[in-house]
């Protein structure tokens, strides 16, 4: 079996591959934790001036494994997820990220995060977080209205709409939209463009253009609070149950 995240190395660009395509590039504990650390390594390498995330085989990435959140639940600001994500939300290193297929959850929201996206027409978003009787995560409570205005941020992110490549380029949270033999050399062409740059100079204007570091940390904190309840909820047990037993959730008996 492949390692599940893939680390390469092409000039100035860290490539991180998510390799997991028979769980549709689910997401465990372990692989946050190698996407954090191959990430922290990158900020450090003054070789690295850009990062690119990928996924495999039409599949960007379903979000979290669901059992193995279930058995590892993120609990603590240092848990491998928390990490990946603060990362993100804190870095000045550049990020490029290339869209296709299923986007979930984590698959959506880290998007908020990068710099340049490119997507698919056939790319798959959604943020279902209140279906699983959970919160949002990653700071898109405090980046998506901002970004989208507060009632179609309400509408993704409420009703947990699913929308596709072409309306995130529409909304704003992608840049461009590719043919899917064309996505990955497209976005690698867009890093390697970044990281010719001056890279002081493009870190300093990254930092420049992040929304306010600590209304951002703030909300971060807030969805963390709040997640963590949901996750301790009868609402959140039928959530997950349903999604495991492959039924409709009944949330009739839960107050």
């Amino acid at each position: 079996m492949s390692e599940p995240i893939l680390i390469e190395r092409d000039g100035g660009v860290l490539t991180i591959r998510i390799n997991r395509p028979e769980r549709k590039n689910a997401l465990t504990a372990d692989m946050y934790a190698a996407m954090a650390d191959a990430l922290e390594d990158g900020a450090q390498d003054r070789q690295i001036r850009v990062a690119l995330l990928v996924g495999t085989d039409g599949i960007y990435t379903a979000g979290n494994d669901i059992k193995d959140f279930l058995n590892d639940p993120p609990h603590s600001e240092a848990a491998p997820v928390h990490r990946f994500i603060s990362f993100l939300a804190s870095t000045d290193l550049p990020l490029v990220a290339a869209v296709d297929g299923p986007a979930i959850g984590i698959g959506t929201t880290m998007l908020f995060h990068c710099d340049f996206v490119h997507v698919t027409e056939r790319a798959h978003l959604q943020m279902p977080f209140v279906d699983l009787a959970l919160v949002p995560e990653a700071g898109s409570s405090f980046l998506a209205p901002r970004l989208l205005g507060h009632a179609k941020a309400a509408e993704l992110l409420m009703l947990g709409r699913p929308f596709n490549g072409a309306e995130a380029v529409q909304f704003g949270i992608a840049n461009q939209l590719d043919a899917p033999e064309d996505l990955e050399q497209a976005a690698r062409k867009t890093a390697h463009l970044l990281a010719a740059k001056p890279p002081a100079a493009l870190r300093a204007t990254k930092a420049l253009l992040r929304h306010s570091e600590t209304l951002l940390q703030n909300a971060m904190q807030r969805e963390g609070a709040a997640f963590a309840q949901g996750l301790g909820s009868a609402e959140a047990k039928e959530a997950f149950s349903a999604f495991l037993e492959k039924r409709q959730p009944d949330f009739s008996n839960c107050g």
